[in-house]
């Protein structure tokens, strides 16, 4: 399975059998939802997912989702609303509706939203079903007149966005970091942050797990268009990205989203760094048993695109098939995996650039390729060797041997990647793989097998991946 599944834990899968038939059935990450729960809520899920690693043999990752600073505006009055057309609306702090405003006031309570707002510039409300410009400034950084740009119903408490305006607020909201550290102790093994909108969000999530004590891998959603902007300065930072096609679909342009998307792959891989597309994938199964035309071909052109997961949300969480949901997301998955091998035609050449390592990573899958290699073997103490192998997607399956239980659940991230724990020991890391090779019913005797793994020399006693070796079992 070289594209990894995430699956939403809620109240129509979070429970033993169901988690059980969906990790069978492909998954690999779960996430949790903070949005609508805190740590303890998910303590239970987490036990679960634990108990079902011992159980079917392999590592499963819990990835905990923090809310972010999700903006909603105030109680709309006379709601749901008829807006027409042309209308004009007023949009300000509560203390600033007039008193004679008839219900054509939207009220929202975070000052720093609307400072630097001006005339020409978007609005949209609803999750984009409205979308408004701004035609006046009334008060400056207080209150604006808002034309209707289309017709729709609004009700209170919908969420607003602001396509392509910085907002000067962190992505890390109190109730963020308390379930961060709340999490952290329970057992996360992942957190995605949302709301990203560049470097400085990552790096102080990166700074708040560090004073805890420990490391996981961490999540940038990239769910606004300055994420997108600052993409190449995230991924120096981040772990993961997810393409978060919800909000980032309210901010960006609905017919460019696609084209992001690829962009956002292509630079991911680039990185090696894995990437989540996330957001309907299959939501019509929330409710029928089979998905739509559509889905299907969104599904396989994510697995076409590079991404290394796909996620499911509603489909699993609330839905009435949550494991049928994440079977036919396999389904797809590796149907599409089939051509996306035959289209690229062998592992992925490096640019011309100085990088030893990832030209290492891409001769052992030439070399794995050309002896009809049943998988490459890597030894990986951070998981960057796995990832370097995966970023030039080799038809093989990766086999990534490490002694951290924490990059083992981070690398469950990386397309094609099988990771494997194993004990710290004096050896040097090819002996530990070639112990592991022999004693595994996975390779039969007389497999080429190719090894990656780093030596120390008198020179660099910290070299990194420096070798390649055939093992034949």
């Amino acid at each position: 399975m070289q594209t990894k599944i995430v699956a939403t834990l809620g109240p129509a899968s979070m429970n033993y059998e169901t988690m059980k038939e969906m990790a069978k059935a492909g998954v690999r990450i779960f996430r949790l939802n903070f949005s609508h729960a805190d740590a303890a809520y998910f303590v239970p899920a987490i036990k679960i997912i634990r108990g079902l690693e011992d159980e079917l043999g392999f590592p499963i990752t819990a990835m905990g989702d923090l809310c972010g600073p999700k903006i909603r505006i105030g109680e709309v009055k006379n709601s749901p609303r008829q807006i027409n057309k042309g209308e004009t609306l007023l949009l300000g702090l509560p203390d600033e509706a007039p008193a004679n405003e008839n219900g054509a006031f939207i009220s929202i309570d975070i000052p720093e939203l609307l400072k630097g707002l001006d005339v020409g510039m978007p609005v949209n409300l609803s999750d984009g079903l409205l979308q408004f410009k701004v035609s006046r400034v009334v008060k400056k950084d207080l209150l604006f007149a808002l034309e209707a740009q289309n017709a729709g119903l609004l009700s209170s408490h919908k969420g607003i966005a602001f396509p392509g305006k910085h907002h000067p607020m962190p992505a890390l909201t109190e109730k963020d970091l308390k379930d961060l550290h709340e999490g952290i102790d329970v057992g996360i093994d992942a957190v995605a942050l949302s709301f990203v909108q560049g470097p400085e969000d990552v790096a102080q999530i990166k700074s708040e797990i560090k004073k805890h004590g420990v490391w996981i891998p961490v999540v940038s959603k990239l769910e606004r268009q300055n994420a997108v902007d600052n993409l190449d300065a995230i991924l120096e930072l981040t772990d993961v990205v997810m393409v978060a096609r919800g909000d980032l679909g309210l901010e960006c342009p609905i017919p460019e989203l696609p084209i992001i998307q690829k962009r956002i792959l292509r630079a991911c891989r680039h990185a090696q760094k894995p990437a989540i597309v996330a957001t309907q994938m299959l939501l019509s199964m929330v409710k029928n048993p089979i998905p739509t035309r559509a889905e299907s071909t969104d599904v396989a052109n994510a697995v076409l695109d590079g991404a290394d997961c796909v996620m499911l949300s509603e489909e699993t969480a609330i839905g009435d098939y949550p494991v049928e949901t994440v079977r036919v997301m396999k389904e797809i998955s590796d149907n599409a995996i089939g051509y996306y091998l035959e289209r690229i035609q062998g592992p992925y050449a490096p640019k011309r650039e100085k990088n030893p390592s990832k030209c290492i990573a891409y001769s052992a899958c030439l070399l794995a390729e050309n002896t009809e290699s049943p998988a490459l073997i890597s030894h990986t103490v951070s998981g960057s060797t796995a990832r370097l192998l995966s970023s030039r997607r080799p038809e093989q399956p990766i086999y990534a041997l490490t002694p951290d239980s924490r990059v083992l659940r981070a690398l469950n991230f990386a397309w094609g990647v099988k990771p494997r724990l194993i004990e710290q020991a004096e050896k040097d890391h090819m002996q530990i793989v070639e112990a592991f090779l022999e004693n595994s019913a996975d390779f039969a005797s007389g497999d080429p097998l190719v090894i990656t793994a780093g030596r120390p020399t008198p020179g660099n006693p910290a070299p990194g991946t420096n070798e390649i070796k055939i093992y034949c079992k």
